[in-house]
């Protein structure tokens, strides 16, 4: 056979194929109106494992590949049951309530709260997206959250996540218990410095603080120091850096930004690369009391776990694949007092003004063990 007469075989096969496909698409919509009618589960997974069972046993060399069709088949029929289930939805109702009454811009001002002091990358980050906003500065991440959720500060500014030491699991443990929304987030290209006082030089440093963030993106370079140099955790950047000016103690040195020097009236020591990547980056997210999706929003947040059984996260990533969503983080954490079972922080590259976007978030809701939608917003 030639060419195209193979290609003329395959064209009356796939037309068969989206028959046979739209047929049993629609008798999947039938299953679901009869499972909701009899309150019954929409994932069989019984029936399932029968099934890729059987068709493995029939499809002889092309077994594996058979299983790959009919798991994504299931997939794809879960994924349209789910559309005509009416159970109650917390997730539902709070994107609602984050889609009246939207304004037409980001604000630019209002009073902002950060942890630290003056010179924090937070402040940084917030006068980038509040560029006439006034700021609160607190003691601690969980300190800021608070100010937010009081209404004492309208906004707050917290990092998250950085390119080359991971997420800040303190401010996703606060996320989980606070009631407060992600309306915006920006990164920050982030340049440590070892800053002393004015003529200290490299062998005389004994002691380095700042935050563990910090210490965290420069480990290599703390590591090449020896024992002979103590290190101490600090709750920000800004506060070592002020510690160091503040210290009677000249041995003492802070990994802080080169704008610090200029406030605290320190030097920046050349030591060489201090950071252990040049490509240093940190998301700082806004939190907001009132749950809004700001137009442009394009990023949603979830914190969820689902079942300690095999095939569980599959599942959940399946209503994103489904979709044909980008998903652009995931990643585990181990939950405390649960023997090696996770948390997982992921974040997908879509908009809940798309009706089958809260569809599928509604889904997740009702198929994971637990669910925190942290928002929909914009990165700057």
């Amino acid at each position: 056979m030639e060419l195209p007469e193979i290609r003329e075989k395959i064209d009356k096969v796939d037309a068969e194929l989206l028959r046979l496909f739209l047929e049993r698409m629609e008798l999947s919509r039938r299953v679901a109106e009869v499972k909701a009618r009899d309150d019954l589960p929409i994932l069989n997974r019984e029936r399932e494992r029968e099934i890729l069972r059987r068709v493995s046993e029939q499809s002889g060399e092309f077994d594996l590949y058979t299983h790959r069709l009919f798991s994504t088949v299931f997939e794809l029929s879960r994924t349209y049951q789910r559309k005509y289930r009416t159970t109650g939805s917390n997730v539902r109702s709070f994107i609602e309530r984050s889609l009246t009454d939207v304004p037409e811009l980001f604000p630019e001002g209002g009073l902002v709260a950060c942890q630290g002091v003056e010179g924090a990358y937070s402040q940084m980050a917030a006068d980038r997206m509040f560029p006439r906003g006034n700021i609160l500065y607190v003691k601690t991440f969980e300190a800021v959250f608070d100010a937010v959720q009081s209404g004492l500060c309208r906004f707050g500014i917290v990092p998250i996540e950085n390119s080359s030491n991971g997420s800040v699991r303190a401010v996703y443990d606060l996320l989980q218990v606070k009631d407060l929304s992600i309306v915006r987030s920006e990164r920050l290209c982030i340049s440590h410095e070892l800053l002393v006082k004015p003529g200290v030089k490299l062998s005389e440093v004994k002691k380095i603080v700042s935050h563990e963030q910090a210490l965290g993106q420069c480990s290599e370079f703390l590591k090449s120091l020896g024992d002979r140099v103590e290190i101490e955790k600090m709750d920000n950047t800004a506060v070592a850096a002020r510690y160091v000016a503040g210290c009677g103690d000249r041995s003492v040195a802070a990994l802080s930004s080169s704008n610090c020097a200029e406030l605290y009236g320190l030097e920046a020591l050349n030591a060489g690369r201090i950071q252990n990547s040049d490509n240093n980056y940190t998301r700082f997210i806004c939190l907001a009391k009132k749950p809004v999706v700001y137009p442009g929003a394009n990023r949603i947040s979830l914190v969820l776990s689902c079942e300690h059984r095999p095939g569980a996260l599959y599942d959940v990533l399946s209503h994103i694949s489904a979709l044909e969503l980008n998903l652009i983080k995931l990643e585990s954490c181990p939950m405390v007092g649960h023997d090696f079972e996770f948390l997982f922080f992921l974040d997908i590259e879509a908009s809940v003004r798309d009706p089958k976007v809260v569809d599928m978030l509604e889904s997740l809701e009702h198929s994971c063990r637990s669910l925190r939608y942290l928002g929909n917003y914009q990165e700057i």
